[in-house]
């Protein structure tokens, strides 16, 4: 038994100094996440801000595309009715 002693000391040494890496290891990996979501996250604040800014500038370009459907409506209604008055004055057979 006084033989294993030294032995199993041995093995927790090991045991302690690959657990103690492991912990170095991770610790590690978890500086670089957190550094990569902090520049995610920054990122993420950009890409929303000008998300924001394109939707500002949205508004007006669909109150335009509307006006212009409407416009173009008119012109079509205004089109027949000139259409008609022009067939009412070929009708009419002016000398």
């Amino acid at each position: 038994m006084a033989n294993e002693l030294p032995e199993r000391l041995g093995q927790l040494e090991q045991s302690v100094r690959r657990a103690a890496e492991l912990i170095g290891r991770l610790k590690a990996e978890r500086s670089r996440a957190e550094a990569e979501k902090a520049e995610l996250q920054k990122r993420l604040a950009a890409q929303a801000r000008e998300l924001d800014e394109l939707r500002a500038r949205l508004g007006p370009l669909e109150d335009t595309e509307r006006e212009i459907a409407r416009l173009r409506q008119e012109r079509t209604q205004i089109l027949a009715q000139v259409e008609s008055i022009l067939k009412e004055l070929d009708a009419l057979e002016l000398p």
